[in-house]
Protein backbone atom coordinates (compact mmCIF):
# COMPACT_ATOMS: atom_id res chain seq x y z
CA UNK A 1 0.00 0.00 0.00
CA UNK A 2 2.84 2.28 0.54
CA UNK A 3 3.71 1.94 -3.12
CA UNK A 4 0.05 3.03 -3.96
CA UNK A 5 0.13 5.79 -1.83
CA UNK A 6 3.30 7.32 -3.10
CA UNK A 7 2.39 6.98 -6.71
CA UNK A 8 -2.11 8.14 -6.27
CA UNK A 9 -1.58 9.93 -2.56
CA UNK A 10 -3.18 8.44 0.77
CA UNK A 11 -6.92 9.98 0.16
CA UNK A 12 -7.08 8.65 -3.49
CA UNK A 13 -6.13 5.18 -2.03
CA UNK A 14 -8.42 4.86 0.60
CA UNK A 15 -11.11 5.73 -1.54
CA UNK A 16 -10.24 3.36 -3.94
CA UNK A 17 -10.07 0.68 -1.53
CA UNK A 18 -13.63 1.66 0.14
CA UNK A 19 -15.36 2.11 -2.97
CA UNK A 20 -13.69 -1.82 -4.39
CA UNK A 21 -15.33 -3.06 -0.55
CA UNK A 22 -18.41 -1.12 -0.86
CA UNK A 23 -18.56 -3.07 -4.13
CA UNK A 24 -18.05 -6.49 -2.81
CA UNK A 25 -20.23 -6.19 -0.52
CA UNK A 26 -23.00 -5.20 -2.74
CA UNK A 27 -21.85 -8.42 -4.91
CA UNK A 28 -21.62 -11.79 -3.99
CA UNK A 29 -18.72 -12.65 -1.60
CA UNK A 30 -18.86 -15.97 -1.68
CA UNK A 31 -17.39 -18.17 0.94
CA UNK A 32 -14.06 -16.30 0.41
CA UNK A 33 -11.89 -16.49 3.55
CA UNK A 34 -9.86 -12.51 5.11
CA UNK A 35 -7.02 -12.97 3.09
CA UNK A 36 -8.98 -13.78 -0.33
CA UNK A 37 -10.87 -10.86 0.27
CA UNK A 38 -8.37 -8.45 1.27
CA UNK A 39 -7.04 -9.33 -1.69
CA UNK A 40 -9.60 -8.98 -4.48
CA UNK A 41 -10.24 -5.58 -2.41
CA UNK A 42 -6.40 -4.61 -3.12
CA UNK A 43 -6.71 -5.63 -6.51
CA UNK A 44 -9.65 -4.01 -7.23
CA UNK A 45 -8.08 -0.72 -5.88
CA UNK A 46 -5.58 -0.75 -7.83
CA UNK A 47 -7.30 -1.05 -11.09
CA UNK A 48 -9.86 1.66 -9.89
CA UNK A 49 -6.89 4.08 -9.39
CA UNK A 50 -5.14 3.46 -12.81
CA UNK A 51 -8.32 3.93 -14.38
CA UNK A 52 -8.96 6.94 -12.55
CA UNK A 53 -5.36 8.15 -12.91
CA UNK A 54 -5.26 7.42 -16.60
CA UNK A 55 -4.74 10.65 -18.67
CA UNK A 56 -7.63 10.92 -21.33
CA UNK A 57 -4.86 12.39 -23.77
CA UNK A 58 -2.96 9.83 -25.27
CA UNK A 59 -0.75 8.66 -28.26
CA UNK A 60 -2.61 6.77 -30.87
CA UNK A 61 -1.45 4.67 -33.98
CA UNK A 62 -3.11 5.92 -37.29
CA UNK A 63 -3.67 3.07 -39.50
CA UNK A 64 -6.63 5.30 -41.25
CA UNK A 65 -4.39 6.30 -43.86
CA UNK A 66 -6.39 9.72 -43.15
CA UNK A 67 -2.79 12.09 -43.24
CA UNK A 68 -4.19 15.39 -41.63
CA UNK A 69 -6.95 13.36 -38.83
CA UNK A 70 -8.90 16.06 -36.95
CA UNK A 71 -10.12 13.44 -34.96
CA UNK A 72 -6.74 12.42 -34.03
CA UNK A 73 -4.91 15.48 -33.44
CA UNK A 74 -4.00 16.52 -37.55
CA UNK A 75 -0.21 17.10 -38.09
CA UNK A 76 2.39 15.02 -36.10
CA UNK A 77 5.18 17.71 -35.43
CA UNK A 78 8.15 17.35 -36.64
CA UNK A 79 11.00 15.68 -34.35
CA UNK A 80 12.61 19.34 -34.26
CA UNK A 81 9.44 20.96 -33.13
CA UNK A 82 8.80 18.10 -30.69
CA UNK A 83 11.92 18.65 -29.08
CA UNK A 84 12.27 22.31 -28.95
CA UNK A 85 8.97 22.54 -27.49
CA UNK A 86 10.26 20.05 -24.19
CA UNK A 87 12.70 22.08 -24.34
CA UNK A 88 11.39 25.39 -23.96
CA UNK A 89 8.90 23.65 -21.49
CA UNK A 90 11.19 23.03 -18.60
CA UNK A 91 11.70 26.71 -18.16
CA UNK A 92 11.45 30.10 -18.50
CA UNK A 93 11.63 31.72 -22.27
CA UNK A 94 11.89 35.51 -23.16
CA UNK A 95 8.17 35.37 -24.15
CA UNK A 96 7.26 38.50 -23.64
CA UNK A 97 10.60 40.06 -23.11
CA UNK A 98 12.84 41.98 -24.59
CA UNK A 99 16.46 40.48 -24.12
CA UNK A 100 18.53 43.41 -25.86
CA UNK A 101 16.50 46.25 -23.55
CA UNK A 102 16.26 44.36 -20.56
CA UNK A 103 12.28 45.28 -20.53
CA UNK A 104 9.00 44.07 -21.59
CA UNK A 105 8.46 42.20 -25.28
CA UNK A 106 6.12 41.91 -27.51
CA UNK A 107 4.63 38.47 -27.96
CA UNK A 108 3.25 38.83 -31.56
CA UNK A 109 6.78 39.11 -32.83
CA UNK A 110 7.33 35.83 -32.35
CA UNK A 111 7.66 33.37 -35.39
CA UNK A 112 7.06 36.40 -37.64
CA UNK A 113 10.87 37.20 -39.14
CA UNK A 114 10.54 33.44 -40.58
CA UNK A 115 6.85 33.80 -41.49
CA UNK A 116 7.46 36.73 -43.26
CA UNK A 117 11.01 35.51 -45.21
CA UNK A 118 8.88 31.97 -46.25
CA UNK A 119 5.23 34.09 -47.43
CA UNK A 120 6.73 37.45 -48.68
CA UNK A 121 4.50 38.90 -46.34
CA UNK A 122 5.16 42.76 -44.53
CA UNK A 123 4.22 41.71 -41.51
CA UNK A 124 2.46 38.55 -39.27
CA UNK A 125 0.91 37.39 -36.24
CA UNK A 126 0.01 34.03 -34.60
CA UNK A 127 -3.47 33.21 -32.90
CA UNK A 128 -4.82 29.87 -31.68
CA UNK A 129 -6.38 28.51 -34.81
CA UNK A 130 -7.43 29.78 -38.05
CA UNK A 131 -10.98 30.35 -37.31
CA UNK A 132 -9.89 32.68 -34.64
CA UNK A 133 -7.43 34.69 -37.52
CA UNK A 134 -10.71 35.25 -39.60
CA UNK A 135 -12.45 36.37 -36.58
CA UNK A 136 -10.07 38.77 -36.02
CA UNK A 137 -8.80 39.83 -39.36
CA UNK A 138 -13.07 40.53 -39.62
CA UNK A 139 -13.44 42.33 -36.28
CA UNK A 140 -9.74 44.08 -36.60
CA UNK A 141 -10.90 45.75 -40.48
CA UNK A 142 -14.63 45.21 -40.60
CA UNK A 143 -16.78 45.68 -37.58
CA UNK A 144 -19.64 47.14 -38.45
CA UNK A 145 -19.65 47.60 -41.81
CA UNK A 146 -19.84 45.02 -44.75
CA UNK A 147 -17.59 42.30 -46.11
CA UNK A 148 -17.92 41.14 -49.54
CA UNK A 149 -17.87 37.55 -50.06
CA UNK A 150 -19.48 35.18 -52.75
CA UNK A 151 -22.25 32.61 -51.94
CA UNK A 152 -20.37 29.47 -53.49
CA UNK A 153 -18.05 30.48 -50.27
CA UNK A 154 -20.04 30.69 -47.54
CA UNK A 155 -18.21 27.10 -46.06
CA UNK A 156 -18.92 25.47 -43.16
CA UNK A 157 -16.24 23.68 -41.87
CA UNK A 158 -15.57 20.97 -38.67
CA UNK A 159 -17.53 20.60 -36.08
CA UNK A 160 -20.33 22.49 -37.58
CA UNK A 161 -18.89 25.79 -37.45
CA UNK A 162 -20.19 28.30 -40.22
CA UNK A 163 -18.40 30.94 -42.17
CA UNK A 164 -21.76 33.09 -41.64
CA UNK A 165 -21.94 32.36 -37.85
CA UNK A 166 -18.40 33.14 -37.46
CA UNK A 167 -18.71 36.45 -39.22
CA UNK A 168 -21.14 37.45 -37.32
CA UNK A 169 -19.71 37.24 -34.19
CA UNK A 170 -17.08 39.57 -35.26
CA UNK A 171 -19.16 42.28 -36.05
CA UNK A 172 -19.03 42.70 -39.43
CA UNK A 173 -21.60 42.87 -41.50
CA UNK A 174 -22.36 40.05 -44.75
CA UNK A 175 -23.08 41.01 -47.84
CA UNK A 176 -23.44 37.89 -50.46
CA UNK A 177 -22.80 38.10 -54.37
CA UNK A 178 -23.14 35.78 -56.74
CA UNK A 179 -24.77 32.14 -56.97
CA UNK A 180 -23.37 29.07 -55.38
CA UNK A 181 -21.73 27.71 -58.56
CA UNK A 182 -21.25 31.04 -60.32
CA UNK A 183 -19.72 34.36 -59.03
CA UNK A 184 -18.00 37.03 -61.67
CA UNK A 185 -15.55 39.96 -60.67
CA UNK A 186 -18.82 42.28 -61.36
CA UNK A 187 -20.69 40.47 -58.96
CA UNK A 188 -18.65 42.00 -56.20
CA UNK A 189 -18.11 45.46 -57.93
CA UNK A 190 -21.58 45.69 -58.04
CA UNK A 191 -21.83 45.23 -54.35
CA UNK A 192 -19.40 47.89 -53.45
CA UNK A 193 -20.73 50.82 -51.41
CA UNK A 194 -20.21 53.40 -48.62
CA UNK A 195 -20.34 50.72 -45.86
CA UNK A 196 -18.02 47.95 -47.59
CA UNK A 197 -14.75 47.31 -45.71
CA UNK A 198 -13.42 44.37 -47.16
CA UNK A 199 -13.78 41.74 -50.10
CA UNK A 200 -13.11 38.49 -48.63
CA UNK A 201 -12.42 35.25 -50.96
CA UNK A 202 -12.57 32.19 -48.83
CA UNK A 203 -10.83 28.92 -49.92
CA UNK A 204 -13.27 26.01 -50.12
CA UNK A 205 -11.00 23.40 -48.31
CA UNK A 206 -13.59 20.62 -47.71
CA UNK A 207 -15.65 20.59 -50.74
CA UNK A 208 -15.59 20.94 -54.64
CA UNK A 209 -17.94 22.39 -57.12
CA UNK A 210 -17.50 21.10 -60.33
CA UNK A 211 -19.47 21.39 -64.06
CA UNK A 212 -20.88 24.81 -64.83
CA UNK A 213 -19.04 26.87 -62.59
CA UNK A 214 -17.17 30.30 -62.62
CA UNK A 215 -15.12 31.88 -59.85
CA UNK A 216 -12.58 35.30 -60.17
CA UNK A 217 -9.06 34.99 -60.06
CA UNK A 218 -7.75 36.70 -56.67
CA UNK A 219 -5.81 39.24 -59.03
CA UNK A 220 -8.93 40.62 -60.40
CA UNK A 221 -10.52 41.21 -56.82
CA UNK A 222 -6.96 42.86 -56.03
CA UNK A 223 -7.51 44.95 -58.92
CA UNK A 224 -11.29 45.54 -57.85
CA UNK A 225 -9.92 46.55 -54.39
CA UNK A 226 -7.29 48.71 -55.15
CA UNK A 227 -9.94 50.73 -57.56
CA UNK A 228 -12.29 51.48 -55.08
CA UNK A 229 -9.61 51.49 -51.76
CA UNK A 230 -11.05 48.07 -50.44
CA UNK A 231 -8.52 45.49 -48.65
CA UNK A 232 -8.78 41.88 -49.57
CA UNK A 233 -8.29 38.90 -47.56
CA UNK A 234 -8.30 35.34 -48.44
CA UNK A 235 -8.62 32.46 -45.92
CA UNK A 236 -6.44 29.86 -47.41
CA UNK A 237 -7.27 27.30 -44.38
CA UNK A 238 -4.83 24.50 -44.91
CA UNK A 239 -1.63 26.41 -45.52
CA UNK A 240 0.48 25.26 -48.23
CA UNK A 241 4.14 26.70 -49.05
CA UNK A 242 5.54 25.04 -51.75
CA UNK A 243 9.22 23.36 -51.83
CA UNK A 244 11.17 23.97 -54.65
CA UNK A 245 8.91 23.11 -57.32
CA UNK A 246 8.99 19.85 -56.60
CA UNK A 247 5.04 19.27 -55.00
CA UNK A 248 2.87 16.48 -54.96
CA UNK A 249 0.25 15.59 -58.15
CA UNK A 250 -2.08 15.98 -55.20
CA UNK A 251 -1.67 19.38 -54.32
CA UNK A 252 -1.32 21.37 -57.36
CA UNK A 253 -4.76 22.75 -57.26
CA UNK A 254 -3.93 23.69 -53.91
CA UNK A 255 -3.73 28.08 -53.55
CA UNK A 256 -0.26 28.34 -51.95
CA UNK A 257 0.34 31.35 -49.41
CA UNK A 258 3.23 32.79 -50.88
CA UNK A 259 1.34 33.42 -54.65
CA UNK A 260 -1.81 34.64 -52.59
CA UNK A 261 0.46 37.23 -51.20
CA UNK A 262 1.92 38.01 -54.57
CA UNK A 263 -1.42 38.25 -55.64
CA UNK A 264 -1.46 41.49 -53.68
CA UNK A 265 -3.82 39.96 -50.86
CA UNK A 266 -3.77 42.38 -48.18
CA UNK A 267 -4.23 39.66 -45.62
CA UNK A 268 -4.38 35.50 -46.06
CA UNK A 269 -5.21 33.41 -43.01
CA UNK A 270 -4.17 29.53 -42.60
CA UNK A 271 -3.76 26.53 -40.31
CA UNK A 272 -0.60 25.98 -38.81
CA UNK A 273 -1.51 22.11 -38.09
CA UNK A 274 -2.62 20.85 -41.78
CA UNK A 275 -0.27 20.96 -44.85
CA UNK A 276 2.37 23.34 -43.10
CA UNK A 277 2.35 20.57 -40.85
CA UNK A 278 2.97 22.52 -37.51
CA UNK A 279 0.94 22.89 -34.20
CA UNK A 280 -2.07 24.27 -34.03
CA UNK A 281 -2.14 27.99 -34.75
CA UNK A 282 -4.26 30.19 -36.98
CA UNK A 283 -1.60 32.68 -39.10
CA UNK A 284 -2.43 35.85 -40.33
CA UNK A 285 0.10 37.51 -42.77
CA UNK A 286 -0.25 40.75 -44.96
CA UNK A 287 1.02 43.72 -45.73
CA UNK A 288 2.06 45.85 -42.38
CA UNK A 289 -0.93 48.40 -42.48
CA UNK A 290 -3.38 45.70 -42.18
CA UNK A 291 -1.75 43.89 -39.12
CA UNK A 292 -0.52 46.71 -37.86
CA UNK A 293 -4.60 47.53 -37.73
CA UNK A 294 -4.60 43.79 -36.97
CA UNK A 295 -2.22 43.53 -33.69
CA UNK A 296 -3.91 46.77 -31.72
CA UNK A 297 -7.60 45.14 -31.73
CA UNK A 298 -8.55 43.66 -28.20
CA UNK A 299 -9.19 40.23 -29.40
CA UNK A 300 -5.62 40.15 -30.02
CA UNK A 301 -5.14 39.45 -26.24
CA UNK A 302 -8.08 36.73 -25.79
CA UNK A 303 -6.77 34.81 -29.09
CA UNK A 304 -3.20 34.46 -28.97
CA UNK A 305 -1.11 31.34 -28.07
CA UNK A 306 1.79 30.04 -25.87
CA UNK A 307 5.13 29.55 -25.51
CA UNK A 308 4.82 26.33 -26.96
CA UNK A 309 2.77 26.90 -29.82
CA UNK A 310 5.53 29.40 -30.85
CA UNK A 311 8.54 26.69 -30.08
CA UNK A 312 6.72 23.90 -31.97
CA UNK A 313 5.73 26.57 -34.82
CA UNK A 314 9.22 28.25 -34.99
CA UNK A 315 11.27 25.04 -35.32
CA UNK A 316 8.73 24.05 -38.19
CA UNK A 317 9.30 26.91 -40.21
CA UNK A 318 13.16 26.60 -39.74
CA UNK A 319 13.01 22.92 -41.43
CA UNK A 320 11.11 24.88 -44.24
CA UNK A 321 13.90 27.58 -44.24
CA UNK A 322 16.58 25.18 -43.99
CA UNK A 323 14.83 23.06 -47.40
CA UNK A 324 14.78 19.84 -44.94
CA UNK A 325 11.01 19.77 -44.45
CA UNK A 326 10.24 17.59 -47.26
CA UNK A 327 12.25 14.76 -45.41
CA UNK A 328 11.61 16.14 -41.71
CA UNK A 329 7.83 17.09 -41.28
CA UNK A 330 5.57 13.86 -41.33
CA UNK A 331 2.59 15.51 -43.02
CA UNK A 332 5.05 16.02 -46.10
CA UNK A 333 6.93 12.66 -45.63
CA UNK A 334 3.69 10.79 -45.73
CA UNK A 335 1.95 12.24 -48.72
CA UNK A 336 5.46 11.75 -50.94
CA UNK A 337 5.14 7.97 -50.12
CA UNK A 338 4.70 5.84 -53.46
CA UNK A 339 2.71 2.55 -53.01
CA UNK A 340 5.42 0.60 -53.56
CA UNK A 341 7.03 1.86 -49.90
CA UNK A 342 4.09 1.08 -48.50
CA UNK A 343 3.45 -1.74 -50.19
CA UNK A 344 6.68 -3.25 -48.70
CA UNK A 345 5.94 -2.67 -45.39
CA UNK A 346 2.60 -4.00 -45.50
CA UNK A 347 3.96 -7.41 -46.88
CA UNK A 348 6.29 -7.32 -44.13
CA UNK A 349 3.61 -6.75 -41.62
CA UNK A 350 0.60 -9.51 -43.10
CA UNK A 351 3.54 -12.00 -43.28
CA UNK A 352 3.74 -11.29 -39.44
CA UNK A 353 -0.02 -11.36 -38.46
CA UNK A 354 -0.62 -14.37 -40.78
CA UNK A 355 1.29 -16.84 -38.26
CA UNK A 356 -1.00 -15.87 -35.55
CA UNK A 357 -4.32 -17.35 -37.20
CA UNK A 358 -5.21 -13.74 -39.07
CA UNK A 359 -6.19 -13.95 -42.53
CA UNK A 360 -4.26 -11.13 -43.69
CA UNK A 361 -3.82 -9.95 -47.06
CA UNK A 362 -2.44 -7.08 -49.26
CA UNK A 363 -5.03 -4.99 -51.63
CA UNK A 364 -4.50 -2.10 -53.89
CA UNK A 365 -6.46 1.49 -52.02
CA UNK A 366 -6.43 5.11 -51.47
CA UNK A 367 -5.20 7.38 -48.75
CA UNK A 368 -6.23 10.96 -48.27
CA UNK A 369 -5.21 14.24 -47.12
CA UNK A 370 -7.95 15.04 -45.01
CA UNK A 371 -8.30 18.35 -42.89
CA UNK A 372 -10.46 20.11 -45.14
CA UNK A 373 -7.41 20.10 -47.38
CA UNK A 374 -7.16 19.49 -50.89
CA UNK A 375 -10.92 18.09 -51.16
CA UNK A 376 -11.01 14.93 -53.37
CA UNK A 377 -7.58 14.26 -52.81
CA UNK A 378 -6.54 10.44 -53.58
CA UNK A 379 -3.11 9.00 -53.14
CA UNK A 380 -2.72 5.41 -54.51
CA UNK A 381 -1.95 3.06 -51.42
CA UNK A 382 -1.20 -0.99 -50.51
CA UNK A 383 -3.64 -1.84 -47.85
CA UNK A 384 -3.21 -3.91 -44.93
CA UNK A 385 -7.15 -6.55 -44.83
CA UNK A 386 -7.69 -8.76 -41.85
CA UNK A 387 -10.02 -10.59 -40.95
CA UNK A 388 -10.49 -12.30 -37.19
CA UNK A 389 -11.15 -16.19 -37.32
CA UNK A 390 -14.31 -15.82 -34.81
CA UNK A 391 -15.08 -11.77 -34.52
CA UNK A 392 -17.03 -9.55 -36.97
CA UNK A 393 -14.73 -7.05 -38.32
CA UNK A 394 -16.75 -4.01 -36.09
CA UNK A 395 -15.97 -6.36 -32.76
CA UNK A 396 -12.01 -6.61 -33.80
CA UNK A 397 -12.17 -3.11 -34.56
CA UNK A 398 -13.01 -2.44 -31.25
CA UNK A 399 -10.43 -4.79 -29.81
CA UNK A 400 -7.94 -2.61 -32.02
CA UNK A 401 -9.01 0.48 -29.90
CA UNK A 402 -8.78 -1.06 -26.76
CA UNK A 403 -4.85 -2.18 -27.71
CA UNK A 404 -1.68 0.06 -25.94
CA UNK A 405 -1.77 2.00 -27.86
CA UNK A 406 -4.28 2.46 -29.25
CA UNK A 407 -5.05 1.26 -32.78
CA UNK A 408 -7.07 3.54 -34.93
CA UNK A 409 -7.82 1.61 -37.74
CA UNK A 410 -11.16 1.95 -40.69
CA UNK A 411 -13.16 -1.15 -42.41
CA UNK A 412 -13.96 -2.03 -45.54
CA UNK A 413 -15.96 -5.03 -46.82
CA UNK A 414 -16.60 -6.62 -43.85
CA UNK A 415 -12.74 -6.37 -43.35
CA UNK A 416 -10.30 -4.45 -40.66
CA UNK A 417 -8.19 -2.08 -43.37
CA UNK A 418 -4.39 -0.92 -41.93
CA UNK A 419 -3.36 1.76 -44.40
CA UNK A 420 0.62 2.63 -43.34
CA UNK A 421 0.89 5.48 -44.95
CA UNK A 422 -0.18 7.34 -41.94
CA UNK A 423 2.01 5.24 -39.49
CA UNK A 424 5.37 5.77 -38.58
CA UNK A 425 7.78 3.16 -39.73
CA UNK A 426 9.18 3.08 -35.93
CA UNK A 427 5.58 2.14 -34.96
CA UNK A 428 5.46 -1.45 -37.52
CA UNK A 429 6.77 -3.54 -35.25
CA UNK A 430 4.39 -1.74 -31.96
CA UNK A 431 1.50 -1.96 -33.99
CA UNK A 432 2.46 -6.18 -34.88
CA UNK A 433 3.40 -6.11 -31.28
CA UNK A 434 -0.45 -4.67 -29.99
CA UNK A 435 -2.20 -6.84 -32.37
CA UNK A 436 -0.38 -10.11 -31.86
CA UNK A 437 -0.93 -9.53 -28.14
CA UNK A 438 -5.07 -8.63 -28.91
CA UNK A 439 -4.93 -12.16 -30.60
Amino acid sequence: MLALEAQYGRAAVVGALRAEADAIRAGTAGARGPDELAGAIEQGARARLAADAAPSLRRVINATGVVIHTNLGRAPLARAAADRAAALARGYTNLEYDIDRGGRGRRDAHAERLLCRLTGAGAAVVVNNNAAATLLVLAALAAGREVIISRGELVEIGGGFRVPDVMAQSGAVLREVGTTNRTRAADYAAAIGDRTALILRVHPSNFRIEGFTERPQLAELVALGRRFEIPVAEDLGSGYLPLDGLEPAVLRDEPAVPGSLASGADVVMFSGDKLLGGPQAGIIAGTVAALSRIRAHPLMRALRVDKLTYAALEATLEEYAAGRARSTVPVLIMLALTAEEIGRRADALTSRLSLHGLRADVADGQSTIGGGSAPGSALPTRLVTIAHPTLSAAAFDARLRQADPPIVARIEHDRVVLDLRTVDPADDGTLADAIERLV
